[in-house]
């Protein structure tokens, strides 16, 4: 795993994240090689004594500096409008889940199933465990099996909010009567921690959103307990 990777950005929990940190490193390394070849000019530059006064004009060497440029752009913006259209893509997703924003806290509806639906407060500091993150911690986390297709359906009932989960890459906004949808996999079994990313009143950084992935068969053991 690269050092930019660890000092920057979470570990990965999706193939989605995975990608998104291939183009990281991608494009981080096009730029490190750009700032090393100007930076070699300007020195060379600044440190020679060779002048030429009757220069006008240099054909090849301006041919050169316009086609390098637009191919090194190009070699950034095809991998970036891949992945684009890999993160809006939904495929035959196996669950539904509805997230509804609100001053300042999330509710989940498993529209797949009778009868599940929850609000998802932060746990107070007081009231915390050994266990418990701070801050960061809820009463009733968002429950999902992993290596499963997850479609997620965010709304608002007050204020524009933002479901962020970084180790998955997803950051969509919570609008008031509109529903946006995207779509997930958890990789691996965790907890999954994230904040609402959208300035959305007093109490924004007290609103965090928590993913337990867990095993499919888990998965309908709690399914069938909250039904009952």
């Amino acid at each position: 795993m690269s050092t930019w990777k660890n000092i920057l950005l979470q570990d990965s929990a999706s193939p989605i994240m995975e990608q998104l940190l291939f183009f990281h490193d991608h494009t981080l390394t096009i730029l490190i090689i750009i700032t090393i070849l100007v930076g070699q000019m300007l020195m060379s530059m600044f440190f020679n004594k060779f002048i030429h006064r009757y220069l006008l004009e240099g054909q090849l060497i301006e041919m050169i500096w316009t086609i390098l440029p637009a191919i090194t752009l190009m070699l950034i913006a095809l991998p970036s409008l891949r992945l684009l259209y890999i993160m809006d893509e939904t495929n035959n997703p196996l669950i539904s889940i509805k997230a509804i924003g609100h001053q300042w806290y999330w509710s989940y509806e498993y529209s797949d199933y009778k009868n599940i639906e929850f609000d998802s407060y932060m746990i107070p500091t007081n009231e915390l465990n050994p266990m418990n993150f701070r801050l960061l911690d809820v009463d009733n986390r968002m429950v999902i099996p992993f290596k499963t297709q997850i479609r997620l359906i965010v709304t608002s009932a007050d204020v524009i909010h933002s479901w962020t989960i970084p180790s998955l890459g997803i950051k969509i906004d919570g609008t008031p009567g509109r529903l946006n949808q995207t779509n997930f996999s958890v990789n691996r079994t965790g907890l999954l921690f994230g904040q609402c990313s959208e300035i959305c009143g007093a109490n924004h950084s007290f609103m965090p959103i928590v993913i337990e992935s867990i095993s499919p068969e888990y998965f309908l053991n709690w399914i069938s307990s909250n039904n009952n």
